[in-house]
């Protein structure tokens, strides 16, 4: 007998879905504008926030996309958000000088109102909470 599909972007998941698909249009742009015009300033820093807008676009088709692969795929990209939003948070405040501006990660996301801090727990309740109910 076939397992019920995992549906992790309908009914409140699309409101998840949505929240990361803004995430990765806003880390996108924030990331390509600092890499093209102020690379040499903070490479490390802007290529984490290049990093973090691809595991937010992966999190975003992997959440709509639902069933039991999307749902582990955008589970490991959420647990790669949610370790590198610690990292990049705690490190932006104990070597500042590596993070001279801000990035989508760096304070723990305070530039995006700790969004990014919050959400990847949010995605895992959400992709577990849609595994429960899916069977």
């Amino acid at each position: 007998m076939a397992r019920p599909e995992v549906a992790t972007g309908t009914g409140p998941g699309r409101v998840v879905v949505a929240v990361y698909a803004v995430l990765a249009l806003a880390a996108t742009g924030r990331s390509l504008l600092q890499i093209t015009q102020y690379l040499e300033r903070a490479p490390l820093a802007y290529a984490l926030s290049a990093l973090a807008a691809v595991i937010y676009l992966v999190a975003t088709i992997a959440l709509a996309k639902g069933g039991d692969l999307g749902s582990r795929v955008a589970a490991g990209a959420i647990l790669v958000e949610a370790a590198g939003v610690l990292l990049v948070g705690t490190l932006s405040y104990v070597v500042p000088d590596l993070f001279p501006d801000k990035t989508v990660w760096s304070h723990f996301g305070s530039g995006y109102g700790y969004l990014p801090l919050v959400l990847p727990f949010v995605g895992l309740w959400w992709i577990h909470r849609a595994r429960r109910a899916g069977g």
